[in-house]
């Protein structure tokens, strides 16, 4: 009986320990209560997710845009000449030798307007297109944009064409689904699905600053296809790959439509790029670079210095100010900066808003055309050379020596005031945007390589 008592005031001795626990810890706010865990997942979680290939239907996208890819075969030719020939026979000329390099292209729309990457067809004598249903035409070249590597074709069909429609690259979302059109290795009306992996990566190349990043398949000739979403609309035109072999190894980029788009219209209704610039100089901010700054701010654009004559200057923009939005666009980095500017025109106003000392304003800033535009480093002021220039010296790009202010260059004024600079630091200076980029990375006591064209068409080499 006595076993039985205590057994019995054991078992009542452990319920009490065990409600009076549930009561501490569970309910009414307890220490592990429901509004202090973590995360919880509802019941239905799993259901709202929706990632799953099966839960996609690519089929209706992937039909729209493959007959509106086409086949870029571009034809060029070059001479080959024997120098065994010339010197032991006097033989003079040489032979045509004929170079074929294939990409892709986009029909933007039903009379034929075609839109594909500048390398594709660069250098091109000729230029042919075939259609998803094997018909071939004549493409003639109505315009490109090499620093954005694009180029608009036009062909003249018997038929109205199939055509893809642009969407908003600015609305595309990381780990959204998209098609990846072309043909690699010449096998046409290829597909490959893939999620958006990134968006504004710049890639440090010397013209596009902001690519949108996928892992749908992309190879060699897919160059200037289509990379669009699951509703069949252009949010990219394919353009590189990041490979050490040339070959897809897991990321392709693309040139977003919204960019795309604005080259193209530009060529259309201006015959050339209409290109703008807000007129700063600079570097995004983390934390690292905001310590060495003395900055509290760690995202954002840092203006480390602004252009001459430009809208920034205008609006009043200075060195220190932290640029965190372009009209409703966050800004964080350089590339989202670029990307945003880059689909807008000369004599555009953007609503710059901007950290100064602790507090936010917002201004509006027009964008300078870009050509009306110097630049200044080390006492040289520098503004991007025009038709005349290129024609002259036979060269694509370039920035002039406008005027020197630096004391120490001032016995050589009369040699170097209107020279154009090729190069700085080996790295091609294609305009003055080019230019101001290399020099904000360095410091004002660093040296740097200057390599120009005097104005007797003899190259020089300075260091300064």
């Amino acid at each position: 009986m006595k076993n039985i008592s205590s057994l019995f005031l054991v078992s009542l001795m452990s319920g009490a320990t065990t409600l009076g626990a549930y009561k501490l810890f569970i309910e009414n706010d307890g220490i592990l209560s429901k509004k202090n865990v973590v995360t919880v997942a509802p019941a239905n979680y799993t259901k709202n997710i929706g990632l799953g290939v099966e839960t996609v239907d690519f089929t209706d996208a992937a039909d729209r845009t493959v007959h509106s890819v086409v086949h870029v075969k571009n034809v060029s030719y070059r001479t080959v000449s024997n120098p065994m020939l010339e010197y032991f026979y006097g033989y003079k000329g040489g032979q045509q030798q004929e170079q074929v390099g294939t990409g892709s292209g986009v029909i933007i729309s039903e009379d034929g307007y075609i839109v594909t990457n500048n390398h594709v067809v660069k250098d091109a004598n000729d230029i042919e297109i075939t259609l998803n249903n094997k018909k071939i035409y004549k493409a003639k070249l109505i315009g490109t944009d090499s620093k954005m590597d694009i180029a608009l074709l036009k062909i003249d069909a018997d038929e109205k064409l199939p055509y893809t429609v642009f969407a908003d690259s600015d609305n595309v979302k990381v780990g959204e689904w998209v098609l990846a059109v072309g043909n690699p290795y010449n096998l046409t009306s290829t597909v490959t699905a893939g999620i958006v992996s990134a968006k504004a990566r710049n890639l440090d190349t010397n013209g596009i600053q902001s690519f949108i990043q996928t892992d749908a398949a992309v190879n060699p000739g897919n160059s200037g296809g289509a990379l669009v979403n699951t509703k069949g609309e252009l949010v990219g035109i394919n353009t590189m790959i990041s490979s050490m072999t040339g070959s897809y190894v897991g990321y392709s980029f693309a040139v977003p439509s919204n960019i795309a788009r604005k080259i193209i219209e530009d060529i259309m209704e201006y015959g050339n790029v209409q290109r703008g610039i807000l007129g700063v100089e600079g570097g995004e901010l983390n934390t690292k670079a905001s310590k060495e700054l003395g900055i509290s701010e760690t995202s954002g654009f840092y203006v480390n210095r602004v252009t001459k004559n430009s809208g920034a200057e205008k609006s009043g923009l200075a060195k220190g100010d932290v640029i965190v939005k372009l009209d409703n666009a966050p800004i964080s980095t350089y590339s989202e900066l670029a990307t945003y500017i880059n689909t807008k025109r000369p004599k555009d106003k953007v609503q710059v808003t901007y950290i100064r000392n602790g507090k936010t304003y917002a201004v509006p800033v027009e964008l300078t055309k870009n050509e009306f535009v110097s630049t200044e480093f080390k006492g040289i002021e520098l503004e991007n050379i025009d038709a005349s220039d290129k024609k002259r010296f036979g060269i694509s790009s370039g920035v002039k020596i406008r005027e020197i202010t630096n004391e120490n260059l001032k016995p050589y004024y009369d040699e170097l005031k209107g020279n154009i600079i090729l190069s700085v630091d080996n790295v091609k200076a294609t305009d003055v945007e080019t230019v101001s980029k290399i020099m904000s990375n360095k410091d004002e006591n660093q040296s740097v390589s200057i390599e120009m064209i005097n104005k007797a068409g003899q190259r020089i080499r300075i260091i300064i």
